[in-house]
């Protein structure tokens, strides 16, 4: 009668494959439940999702926004390009002093048109 001392444990063997190719992994059964997850974790999943998203929309907002600003005072600089050369173009015509009354009417005008 051995002894439970000298009986070795040795780890279960796998058997051979039925058809003989050995070298291929061996395959487990399919079991389509094991990929599920959870509603809340997909909730959470769908929440982080969510705020990158909207991270992400305020950042192309503040972009978009950085990008009018530039362009607006491209705008601004060459009206004020155009209006200079304009006046220049009278003060060669006119009297000096009645192209400045002109200049200070046309910004009355512009204020009040605001």
């Amino acid at each position: 009668m051995p002894t439970s001392s000298s009986i070795v444990k040795t780890p279960p063997t796998k058997a051979l494959r039925k058809n003989g190719k050995s070298w291929h992994p061996t395959r487990t059964p399919f079991r389509p439940s094991s990929g599920l997850t959870s509603y809340a974790k997909r909730q959470q999943a769908q929440q982080r999702t969510n705020a990158m998203r909207e991270h992400e929309r305020e950042m192309k907002a503040e972009k978009e926004a950085a990008r009018e600003r530039f362009v607006e005072g491209i705008k601004e600089r060459r009206r004020k390009k155009e209006e200079q050369v304009r006046f220049e173009k009278m003060e060669e015509k006119m009297h000096r002093r009645r192209v400045e009354r002109l200049k200070r009417r046309e910004k009355r005008n512009k204020l009040l048109g605001k």
